[in-house]
């Protein structure tokens, strides 16, 4: 027969088996509750997402999509006080500030030898084309002669000089110009030659910062310091200018092959066309 102390240490253990099959039983009920709850959860936020995604392709069905704004730049025209300013400007205001900076334009220069064309980027020169679109709508190029050819070391036929006009020359002819100057754009910095055969590019002093409306066009490659913006490439009446070339200058600017143009060229009219996309 068994003690009463063995009687009593076995039923000690039968208890603590008892409560240990209890502990294992609300550990197994709280993890599949856990589950349950997690798995609910991971439901609940793929439904959401589910519905938010339809949402969206329906609203993206309905709605047109938004057309972009045209680019816009910000230009700056530095004004010459009047006090400053030479018999040789020509004041006719300034032109916008903000400028559209998309498209394409022609630039048309009607001369007496016949019709010189250009076609210009915008998005290259937003503001150099921005500022002959205004001049040319003021009329400040016509009626105007191109000044200066060079036929050594560079091959160039410079206009856009206001002052010269009529018959003859004078000293200060090259130094006219509108009222304002601005930023030179689109610079040659990687190109060799810098500015080849048929670009048109913008004339400006040795100062930065220092481009108004006088303008050249480059009839042979030449490899000039590449500081002056290129504002665009001539489509048509190269030949002529290639023609003023073959005639010569007067070397009237103190060295051979830099001079008065010998076969005058008079720009009649300067216009700048609409802007195409």
């Amino acid at each position: 027969m068994t003690s009463t102390r063995e009687r009593q240490r076995a039923a000690a253990r039968a208890r603590l088996e008892k409560e240990m099959a209890e502990r294992a039983e609300r550990a197994r009920k709280r993890r599949r509750i856990q589950a349950g709850v997690g798995a609910g959860v991971v439901l609940l936020l793929v439904v959401a997402g589910t519905v938010w995604l339809v949402a969206s392709l329906g609203d993206d069905k309905k709605k047109p999509a938004d057309k972009a704004a045209p680019d816009k730049v910000q230009c700056g025209w530095n004004v010459a006080p009047p006090e400053s300013r030479t018999p040789q400007v020509k004041d006719v205001g300034v032109p916008p500030t903000q400028v559209d900076a998309k498209g394409t334009q022609t630039m048309t220069i009607d001369t007496n030898l016949g019709p010189i064309t250009a076609k210009i980027d915008v998005s290259k020169v937003p503001c150099t084309a921005e500022s002959f679109t205004y001049l040319a709508s003021k009329k400040f190029f016509d009626n105007t002669k191109c000044h200066r050819l060079v036929t050594q070391g560079i091959q160039v036929l410079q206009c856009g000089d206001p002052s010269v006009t009529g018959k003859g020359w004078r000293q200060t002819d090259g130094t006219g110009g509108p009222s304002y100057r601005f930023a030179e754009e689109n610079l040659p910095t990687d190109k060799r030659p810098a500015y080849p055969e048929g670009v048109i590019a913008m004339a400006k002093t040795q100062q930065p910062n220092s481009t108004g409306s006088q303008f050249f066009i480059v009839y042979g490659d030449s490899q000039l310091d590449p500081s002056y913006t290129v504002l665009g490439t001539i489509t048509g009446g190269l030949d002529l200018v290639k023609e003023v070339a073959k005639a010569g200058d007067d070397g009237a600017n103190g060295q051979p092959g830099d001079g008065h143009p010998k076969k005058e060229v008079l720009i009649k009219t300067l216009t700048m066309s609409a802007r195409e996309s």
